[in-house]
């Protein structure tokens, strides 16, 4: 025997290939299992949120203090304080939007096709096979007039019938009960089939699109939205608004600056009776009035309320608290000259000025509600109560220096020096407009569209596709009709859900019944 006779061939052992590392972990971002663990992770941190108090948050110091070095230290480290900010929290966003995305593109497909390309057409074992199935003898009745039974129980039922032909192969029996393949029969028969809510199949991705408008708009707001509070007091502006963040222990203090500049102009408060305090509980309503000078928009005069908070460019303006130190947004003077006369009456704003009949001009520059002289000979106040009022002014005589003049609400002797009578008038405040020091004004700042989209887009889109999805389903019923040999029609029926399918039995039941019934 020759070596090549001798020689055996063992058979080649075919490995399978396997599959390319992209696909897998393609496979396991876009898995349901790793997105509901990430979804789950961020109800966690979420809910971390919402227990431990965010830093910039209305009494966040004292909840600080309040903390154990080791909690400050822990909570600081792993970025508690401000969760919403932190590299992971956003990082899970990314990653759980990504594992939308792409088990979107994964399954969209064959979602897709219940709508482009819809099954029409079913043999009888795939049909006997389904959870709801029934077979119906149709006994002195034709095809056609079984077909037409069909699609009338169809229609009362709400399917909208569509009829098509098939062929199928029936193949012979052997005398031991198994298939014989050398005998085929073709057979014709028709396929009712109706559908409803097929548009359902798509609701799942709804439900993604308005998640992902929620994470884009929550991920827009988060890390470019501010908010923090700016002192206005009449006069002054500012381009910069200070935040604080807390880093561990330390509490660190950092400017943002505005694409823009504000000047308050007035400050206001209403009260219930204006012979009271500037207290909060005799308070109607509190008004800044403020100019921004934008290089981009022009000036812009703005006015924001207690009651009417002011919008400009995403940036919302609140009224957040009052520097309640008293002082005056309207004076009215009585000027009594001193060589005799009538009394003159003038009215000052507050930062304002006015001019005499004789040109002597008048500045309002500060006011003291509880006037007393400092040891520097300054004015000060002892309280913020209207205790002894005093409007501090510069006034210039023509053609003379400008020289400081009280004017106090009560009545001096003229050898009292700061009563005495200066630049020719003895000065006396006799009205006054109550107001306090200064207003602090809360800016809040987010993307007002990309929030607005995301709250009412996201959020009741969210909420109507899941309602959508959980209590809707897209139900499929086919009706094969069949010509028996013994003159009769069969009707082969069966039924689909792809949820809540107890209650999609009971309508089976319904449709099958109707079918038996109809004549």
């Amino acid at each position: 025997m020759s070596a090549a006779e001798e020689t055996i061939e063992s058979p080649r052992v075919v490995r399978p290939k396997s599959v390319p590392l992209l696909n897998r972990v393609l496979d396991f971002l876009s898995s349901v299992r790793f997105g509901v663990v990430q979804l789950c992770a961020l109800v966690v941190l979420a809910m971390a949120g919402m227990l431990i108090l965010q830093q910039n948050v209305e009494g966040f110091e004292a909840y600080y203090v309040s903390l154990t070095p080791a909690e400050k230290l822990v909570y600081g480290y792993l970025g508690l304080f401000d969760i919403y900010h932190s590299w992971y929290f956003n990082a899970l966003l990314l990653l759980l939007s990504l594992n939308i995305v792409l088990a979107s593109i994964d399954r969209f497909p064959s979602a897709w096709r219940y709508l482009s390309d819809p099954k029409l057409t079913a043999t009888r074992d795939w049909l006997l096979s389904q959870k709801q199935a029934a077979v119906i003898e149709d006994t002195g009745s034709d095809q056609a007039a079984s077909l037409e039974k069909i699609k009338k129980v169809f229609k009362e039922h709400g399917y909208k019938p569509v009829i098509s032909e098939m062929s199928t192969m029936e193949y012979g029996v052997d005398e031991n009960g198994k298939k014989d393949f050398s005998v085929v029969n073709e057979k014709t028969s028709t396929v009712v089939f109706g559908e409803r809510g097929r548009i359902n199949r798509l609701g799942a991705y709804v439900v993604h699109v308005a998640l992902l408008t929620l994470f884009l708009g929550n991920f827009v707001f988060f890390t470019t939205s501010f908010d923090a509070d700016v002192r206005m007091l009449p006069g002054q502006s500012t381009d910069k608004i200070g935040q604080i963040r807390y880093n561990l222990d330390k509490k660190e203090k950092y400017d943002v600056k505005l694409p823009f500049t504000i000047e308050c102009t007035d400050i206001q408060q209403r009260l219930i009776n204006e012979k009271g305090s500037i207290d909060v509980t005799n308070t109607l309503d509190w008004r800044t009035e403020m100019k921004i000078d934008d290089p981009a928009y022009g000036v812009t005069v703005a006015d924001a309320s207690l009651n009417s908070p002011f919008t400009y460019r995403g940036y919302r303006f609140f009224q957040s608290q009052t520097i309640p130190i008293g002082h005056a947004r309207v004076i009215t003077l009585e000027l009594t000259p001193q060589d005799g006369g009538a009394p003159i009456r003038a009215e000052i704003r507050r930062n304002g000025s006015t001019t005499l009949a004789d040109g002597t001009k008048v500045d309002f520059t500060d006011f003291q509600p509880d006037f007393s002289l400092g040891s520097d000979g300054q004015p000060d106040t002892r309280s913020g109560e209207y205790n002894n009022p005093v409007a501090v002014l510069n006034v210039t005589p023509p053609g003379g220096d400008k020289i400081r003049v009280f004017a106090f609400a009560q009545k001096l002797a003229d050898n009292v020096p700061v009563g005495a009578p200066k630049a020719g008038y003895k000065w006396r405040l006799v009205e006054f407009e109550k107001s306090p020091l200064a207003h602090v004004l809360s800016i809040k700042y987010d993307p007002y569209e990309a929030s607005l989209i995301a709250w009412y887009f996201g959020g009741f889109g969210l909420v109507g596709a899941l309602i959508f999805v959980f209590f809707f389903s897209h139900k499929r019923v086919w009706a094969q009709v069949v010509n028996k040999n013994d003159g009769t029609v069969e009707i082969v029926l069966a039924g689909d859900a792809n949820r809540n399918n107890i209650a999609f039995g009971d309508k089976f039941s319904k449709i099958a019944d109707d079918l038996r019934q109809k004549e």
